[in-house]
């Protein structure tokens, strides 16, 4: 049986291209570990998509993971999108180059492992976990150099 893993993510970027960071919370039980990371020069989709590679990662085992985002990007793209633009070669519908295209191609690798759910949910709504992610991505992007992992124990 696999185990329910819960990933909240989230990105930020100071200005847009810009300084960015993304943030991570990762449940498993009573397991919980936090993540940040900064980057010099990035957009808020890349940090959001980025977060959810970054959390997948952590991962040592096959999981179920249940993404929560409150990124509409990250969740129709990785929910409905990726299939997509698989079956047209890695374009849109319109045979444009795809956005971040980089990013979800390595999304797409590391989700293969994984039984993947993702979640929307409105930011900013009172979430504790997805204000923490926030508060992580935020730090992150003022400090680009700085890489943190905590774990928790409740």
């Amino acid at each position: 049986m696999m185990k329910l893993v819960k990933i909240y993510v989230d990105g930020s970027c100071i200005k847009n291209p810009g300084p960015g960071g993304l943030g991570v919370f990762l449940k498993y039980k009573n397991y919980k570990k936090i993540f940040k990371k900064g980057f010099y020069l990035t957009t808020n989709n890349r940090m959001e998509l980025m977060a959810a590679i970054e959390g997948l990662k952590l991962l040592k085992k096959s999981c179920k993971v249940k993404i929560i985002t409150d990124s509409k990007y990250l969740k129709l793209g990785i929910s409905i999108w990726i299939e997509k633009w698989k079956k047209k070669k890695w374009k849109t519908i319109k045979r444009k180059k795809i956005k971040n295209l980089d990013l979800w191609k390595k999304l797409n690798k590391i989700k293969k492992k994984h039984k993947i759910n993702c979640v929307w949910i409105r930011g900013h709504s009172g979430n504790y976990e997805n204000e923490i992610c926030d508060k992580l991505a935020k730090s992150a992007a003022k400090d680009p150099n700085f890489v943190d992992y905590k774990y928790i124990k409740k």
